[in-house]
């Protein structure tokens, strides 16, 4: 009996690509679709499982559905003249109807009911290109201010203005109000008190000279 076909529409078909630098982790995705009309259990296999770790690395996919899948790719010193032979198998199998011991499905499960797709690992250092994009997106943009800002702006520039105008004219009336109770305190001038003081015998003589001429004309008379 051969042995049955992948199920499973794999997203990348055959190649797990994994772009540098490899100094921190690097994660590629991968698609594992279902085209039909039964649910399908998959399990991901590699051969390194100390460099790599997979989420979800086991599970069941109804028909017609889709699951991501994250590979991830442990940090390490990368040699470009050594080529990776990193492989992974996505391995499949029709789920039963009541399915749940995974563990025991597996064990239990006929070469001949088991399907599998093997995929390479491939690595890649970042061009320069890619370089000079990264160390673009890296700058921080100023935001341009929009018109409303610039509104916003402005009649707070006016606001500022009319406070200082409105200061200005404090500080003036201020100035007003101490120089009215500076005058007010101040002793009246000398020509004036002097003036006061010269009229006051003019008009006693005069007061005199009207009481002698009463008293004369009444005596002459």
């Amino acid at each position: 009996m051969s042995k049955l076909e992948q199920v499973l529409v794999l997203d990348p078909p055959s190649d797990l690509k994994f772009k540098g630098p490899f100094t921190d982790v690097v994660t590629t995705n991968l698609k594992l679709k279902n085209p039909s009309d039964r649910r399908v259990c998959f399990k991901v296999k590699t051969t390194a499982p100390r460099r790599y770790c997979v989420r979800p690395n086991s599970g069941v996919i109804d028909p017609g559905a889709t699951v991501n899948i994250s590979v991830m790719l442990q940090p390490f010193e990368y040699d470009p003249n050594e080529k990776s032979k990193h492989k992974f198998m996505v391995q499949t199998i029709f789920a039963p109807p009541n399915v749940s011991d995974m563990d025991s499905l597996w064990k239990e499960s006929k070469p001949d009911d088991l399907m599998d797709s093997k995929l390479r690992c491939v690595f890649e250092l970042p061009s320069e290109n890619d370089k000079l994009v990264n160390a673009v997106d890296s700058v921080p943009v100023k935001a341009e201010p929009t018109v409303e800002d610039s509104e916003l702006k402005k009649m707070q520039e006016k606001c500022r203005r009319l406070q200082a105008e409105i200061s200005k004219l404090n500080e003036e009336n201020r100035q007003v109000k101490d120089d009215c109770v500076r005058m007010r305190k101040m002793p009246p001038p000398d020509h004036m008190t002097s003036n006061s003081t010269a009229f006051l015998p003019s008009l006693l003589v005069v007061i005199a000279a009207i009481f002698i001429g009463f008293f004369l004309g009444k005596f002459i008379l």
